[in-house]
């Protein structure tokens, strides 16, 4: 499938210029946020197989940069069948190790550039060894129950979001765009911006 094209709206429109229903959907009953009394969380929800999570990324991780201190910002790796949870875990233990700075981008760069399947956890482990991550380090974590705790909520927080594809972007426990439902990527974040600040005038 093609890439969305680039938005034409402006970034830093207000919410009013976004229609729930059309730009954005409003969840009727609130997910769970993890984010601390002050902040606006946004969940991004990804997978890393997926092309369009892959075209995303730098557009995300450059907003990202950008956002004040009351934005708390997390990631949900979702899995829409058994077979997406190797992956789940992956993310989670390079959280766990503190390694997401430096190799969640390489994740997707292995799988989209140079082509590797990263899909079984063998797969995954000979990947992440060649990182530096010592094999039994790794399936140590891989395998915690910390980590399947976090895969658990991953996944009851996408059925609570609703979620029917990626990447898709959770606003404030409240809302809920993606580039679908916003019509491009690049115009989810600035959806998601307007969002953010009707978060918080809703807050005060």
């Amino acid at each position: 499938a093609a890439l969305p094209t680039l938005a034409t709206a402006q970034a830093g429109a207000p919410a009013a210029a976004f229609k729930s229903g059309s730009d954005y959907l409003t969840l009727d009953k609130p997910a769970p946020t993890e984010a601390p009394p002050g902040s606006v969380e946004v969940v991004e929800f990804f997978w890393y197989n997926c092309p369009h999570c892959n075209a995303f990324e730098p557009m995300f991780e450059a907003w990202v940069k950008k956002q004040p201190k009351d934005v708390s910002i997390r990631r949900a790796p979702v899995a829409f069948r058994p077979d997406f949870e190797p992956q789940q875990r992956l993310y989670f233990v390079l959280e766990g190790l503190g390694k997401v700075d430096e190799l969640h981008a390489k994740v997707f760069n292995a799988i989209h550039v140079q082509k590797q399947q990263l899909n079984t956890v063998e797969q995954i482990s000979a990947w992440a060894e060649k990182q530096g991550i010592p094999k039994a380090k790794f399936m140590e974590l891989y395998n915690s129950f910390t980590v399947s705790t976090k895969v658990r909520k991953a996944t009851q927080l996408q059925d609570a979001y609703a979620l029917d594809g990626v990447p898709a972007l959770g606003i404030a426990g409240r809302y809920f765009t993606s580039g679908t439902q916003a019509k491009t990527l690049e115009r989810s974040l600035q959806v998601a911006d307007a969002l953010i600040a009707q978060s918080r005038i809703k807050a005060k």
